[in-house]
């Protein structure tokens, strides 16, 4: 009786801890079959380990897209629970990734062959593009020396940020953003799991405000879900801090229907009150030039003086002089528009 009663014990604060983790890590996939993108690549990978043919691996890709998750339920196929720790050796960039850990811990993993165990150990570094160029030189070395025991995946978004000499000796899969219809059926059943009030509105605005990142969607849909209890497309932008298409549609008509003064006055006004970064209304501004039926020579004015301003913005301006000079701009393209009339 007492064992059972100390076994619910034990079971409890497990169940409390998957409930307390981020919907990110708990809806994580855990085997290859639960990944829901890039068939291609899986169904490659699946033949390599079921041929035990594994080779060393590059992923790269924009963030959210299964790098990770895609790895790890590789690891997790390749080698049972008790081997894992043993014969997987995981680093990330909040790692010591110098050249002295590729010769210390790396190179030793590597070198130390496994008794009683036939296979190869793996070797995953995540966010490889952090890696100094003399850890990624040093790092060649060891790959080749050791391929007979030990395999490499380096994960990384730019794949430029790898040296040549790396990426010859891998073989490259790129994970592309996930498209709406994959990522829609996933975000369903989360909140379906979750419990959570979402409008269709409310999940086609998640969506594209993740653009492909499933990371990003599965946050959004979490903050937005705790901080207002139910998901639509107001509370969705306003969670994230974007603009609604309603403030940029008054923007657009402050900016060419009123003067300088009153425009200028009108958005720093809506800025404050909803705390929206110009470049975050920049980009919205921009699709909506693209839609507009202006003018060749008009919108190629535009165009070009928006991207002045977002790259100013980049390096860091004072967002005041921006937003003053992106008004201006406007206000030259409706008097252009009128002259040719």
């Amino acid at each position: 009786m007492e064992t059972s009663a100390h076994k619910q014990q034990q079971q409890q604060p497990e169940a409390g801890k998957i409930r307390n983790l981020p919907w990110v890590e708990k809806y994580r996939p855990q085997t290859l079959d639960d990944l829901i993108s890039h068939q291609d690549i899986l169904s490659t990978i699946q033949k390599f380990i079921s041929q035990d043919r594994l080779p060393h691996l590059l992923l790269y890709g924009p963030p959210g897209t299964g790098k990770t998750s895609t790895i790890l339920a590789c690891a997790k196929q390749l080698y049972k629970d008790k081997e894992f720790g043993s014969m997987v050796l995981e680093l990330n960039a909040s790692d010591d990734r110098g050249i002295d850990i590729v010769r210390g811990p790396i190179l030793s993993f590597a070198s130390t062959r496994t008794i009683f165990k036939k296979g190869f150990k793996l070797v995953i570094l995540d966010e490889a593009d952090a890696m100094t160029q003399d850890a990624q030189n040093a790092l060649r070395r060891v790959i080749e020396k050791f391929t007979e025991n030990t395999r490499f995946c380096l994960i990384c978004n730019y794949l430029s940020k790898i040296i040549p000499a790396l990426q010859s000796r891998c073989t490259r899969f790129r994970f592309g953003p996930l498209t709406p219809e994959l990522m829609v059926p996933r975000l369903e059943h989360v909140a379906e799991k979750e419990k959570v009030d979402i409008s269709e509105d409310g999940m086609k605005a998640l969506v594209t405000l993740s653009s492909g990142d499933m990371r990003r969607a599965l946050n959004i849909l979490q903050s937005t879900n705790m901080a207002f209890g139910k998901v639509t497309e107001e509370t969705v932008y306003t969670c994230t801090g974007h603009p609604l298409k309603s403030d940029i549609a008054n923007i657009l008509d402050w900016m060419l229907n009123q003067d300088f003064t009153t425009a200028y006055r009108n958005i720093m006004e809506l800025k404050t009150l909803k705390g929206l970064a110009l470049h975050d209304i920049l980009t919205e501004i921009h699709l909506f030039v693209h839609r507009v039926d202006f003018p060749s020579s008009v919108r190629i004015h535009l165009l070009t003086k928006m991207a002045d301003i977002e790259y100013r913005l980049s390096v860091g301006t004072n967002e005041k002089i921006q937003l003053s000079s992106l008004i201006a701009a406007f206000q030259v393209t409706r008097d252009l528009i009128v002259t040719e009339a």
